[in-house]
């Protein structure tokens, strides 16, 4: 049964977590959990606030505690997948994205952290495979057509990187700084069409 002091506890500390202070977010978590350490939504809100600190290992420990319970909650595996891949555990966090994905093939979340996790292991061309499946159900992600294009140029396909860093960035202007910091493009700082394009 749904406890109405647990639910506005938990409510406060959303709340806080969305004003982004994940730290005071965390105080209201923990008084939950020290009630009840098996509180769902506080343990996977805690790991969340705790990955927005950069306390990776933490942050699994609380996705853990949450899959032990219900193993295929797929928000807390997605959760689990980004601090894995954030902390370089590429490996393991694969292997969580294939078993979302052999349930639900089309699952855009998982295949979005996928071909992020195939870009850092520089499986480039396993990466672009990902991106398309996505792309052919929403053409206009910007961060999809940004990651394709990064995928592009490290394979050496400028031109085709170029088209899709030019469609990304009609989408955001955000792409310009993000190609400029990008070594994914580094072979095109004095491309002509690349200098344009980041103006």
């Amino acid at each position: 049964m749904l406890n109405p002091k647990i639910n506005s506890i938990l409510d406060e500390g959303n709340r806080l977590f969305l004003q982004g202070k994940p730290k005071a977010a965390i105080v209201y978590y923990d008084r939950i959990l020290s009630e009840n350490p098996l509180h769902i939504s506080s343990l996977n809100n805690k790991g969340y606030a705790l990955s927005k600190l950069k306390d990776f290992d933490n942050s699994i420990k609380c996705y853990n505690a949450v899959l032990q319970i219900c193993p295929e909650d797929i928000s807390t595996m997605i959760n689990k997948i980004s601090s894995l891949r954030k902390q370089g555990h590429f490996t393991e966090a694969l292997l969580l994205c294939d078993e979302i994905l052999e349930k639900t093939p089309n699952y855009k979340i998982g295949l979005y952290h996928k071909e992020r996790i195939l870009f850092s292991m520089e499986k480039f061309t396993e990466s672009i495979i990902c991106c398309n499946v996505i792309l052919n159900d929403y053409p206009d992600n910007g961060d999809v057509l940004f990651d394709k294009s990064c995928s592009l140029a490290m394979l050496s396909k400028f031109d085709n990187a170029l088209n899709l860093l030019e469609h990304a960035i009609i989408q955001g202007i955000q792409y310009k700084s993000k190609a400029k910091k990008s070594k994914a493009f580094k072979k095109l700082y004095n491309n002509t069409r690349f200098q344009k394009l980041v103006l």
